[in-house]
């Protein structure tokens, strides 16, 4: 991905300055440029040891490429990570490929996750203390790398994890679930790394940073218990097989804590943040001669209600000048969800993700407020399992929309943002970025 030289002027050209601003965010969060200086240094050629580089996630082969091309020539490398199916980025002329890199599905599980988790494991037996092993984990690896436990069936992971994902669950409580199910997950991959050292780099996509939520944290330490899973599991009214509720509850499925050896000889490190791309984007914005407020990189809660308080926060700004004058930009980030209703015998499935779903609440509130524009992208490129990052929402939206006879209303209801956006030109498609770092929002008030 490339930013333009050429900055647009958000006055004359509103919808390209804030793809401008998304373009920017996204850079900052490219592997290559923030890995430098986290890399550990190899192990000597007299100790024998060598350097093996695992690890999933949907920035997994732009990361393994930066590690490539930022490793000594002289040193010996070698591994494998997995990505989501199209989400290998183009090979740079002249780079040799040392890590293998194989795709598999997101965000529900399939065989092919399945068997990468099943040869990294293997990769990671017989290591020595001289060894060296980097892990390479950003969002999305929860999906890819899976490997359930024996009392759960491949199958009955995907079903699980549909349920999971239409809940409502936040992420966090989400990968509880997850880590305590995997054979590899909730830092069951470091314990069988030990007693090899351990060097995580990770790109954030949750709120709060937190290493031992991204993709599962398979190399971290895991705070979480079997009773705070059963506590998610009953939450959200999920059912989940007999044994798997009996294993639970007996704590046979607990993961590795923080005092487990296997965590002495290690260091996790976050090579790039939502917050580091707010900022970027924040600091655009500013040089294009406006004030910018970021209202935080980890929102969470309901996609469609989100937008309809970043909608609040944008009318007052236009209307009456507070709580910021305008002209300004206002940033978020993190990791919304939707609750995906029922819908009708025969009805159609909407269309949609995340990001689409806070534009179509943000639309809907903010009733053609003028002067206002918003952009809401998911920073991989990919808004749920759509060809679309997310969508652009402009003063105009709703007239435009209902004089093609669509109704917002209709659209929220059945969670189709994509059947809404799509027919206005609307939808914002960039294709994959090969990076993660959660939701991007920005709203222009003019």
């Amino acid at each position: 991905m490339s930013v333009t030289h050429t900055i647009p002027q958000p006055e004359a050209q509103p919808r390209a300055f804030l793809e401008y601003l998304y373009d920017v965010a996204v850079m900052r969060a490219l592997p290559l440029h923030s890995m430098a200086a986290f890399l550990p240094e190899p192990p000597s050629a007299a100790s024998g040891g060598r350097t093996l580089v695992l690890g999933a996630g949907k920035a997994a082969g732009a990361m393994a490429q930066a590690v490539e091309a930022l490793w000594p020539a002289a040193s010996a490398l070698s591994g494998l990570v997995v990505t989501r199916y199209h989400h290998v980025p183009p090979r740079p002329a002249g780079l040799p490929q040392r890590i293998e890199v194989v795709e598999a599905a997101h965000p529900v599980p399939d065989a092919a996750g399945q068997l990468a988790a099943q040869r990294i494991l293997r990769l990671a037996q017989g290591l020595q203390p001289v060894d060296l092993v980097l892990c390479l984990i950003s969002g999305g690896a929860s999906a890819l790398l899976t490997l359930p436990v024996e009392v759960l069936g491949l199958a009955q992971k995907q079903a699980l994890n549909q349920a999971l994902l239409a809940s409502g669950a936040s992420i966090s409580e989400i990968n509880c679930v997850r880590k305590h199910l995997s054979r590899i997950k909730g830092g069951r991959l470091a314990a069988d790394c030990a007693p090899a050292r351990v060097v995580t780099l990770a790109i954030s996509d949750v709120p709060g940073d937190d290493p031992a939520t991204i993709g599962s944290g398979p190399t971290v330490a895991d705070p979480t218990t079997c009773a705070d899973a059963l506590v998610v599991l009953q939450r959200y009214r999920i059912d989940v097989p007999q044994p798997v509720l009996a294993a639970l509850r007996s704590g046979a499925l607990e993961t590795p804590k923080p005092d487990h050896p296997a965590f002495r000889n290690q260091a996790v490190h976050l090579i790039a943040t939502p917050r580091q791309s707010l900022e970027a984007a924040a600091q655009a914005a500013r040089a294009a001669g406006l004030a910018v407020h970021i209202l935080g990189d980890d929102l969470e809660g309901e996609s469609r209600e989100v937008g309809k308080v970043h909608a609040a926060i944008a009318r007052a700004v236009a209307r009456r000048g507070q709580p910021f004058a305008r002209p300004c930009v206002i940033l978020s980030g993190g990791e919304t969800t939707v609750t995906v209703r029922a819908r009708a015998p025969g009805a159609a499935a909407g269309r949609g993700g995340r990001a689409g779903e806070f534009c179509l609440g943000l639309a809907q509130a903010l009733q053609g407020q003028a002067g206002v524009f918003a952009l809401a992208a998911d920073t991989d490129g990919i808004d749920g399992v759509e060809d679309n990052a997310g969508a652009f929402v402009g003063p105009d939206t709703l007239s435009r929309a209902e004089a093609q006879g669509l109704k917002i209303s209709q659209h929220l209801d059945r969670n189709d943002a994509y059947g809404y956006f799509e027919p206005l030109g609307d939808l914002v498609v960039t294709g994959p970025t090969h990076t993660n770092v959660n939701d991007f929002r920005a709203i222009l008030v003019l």
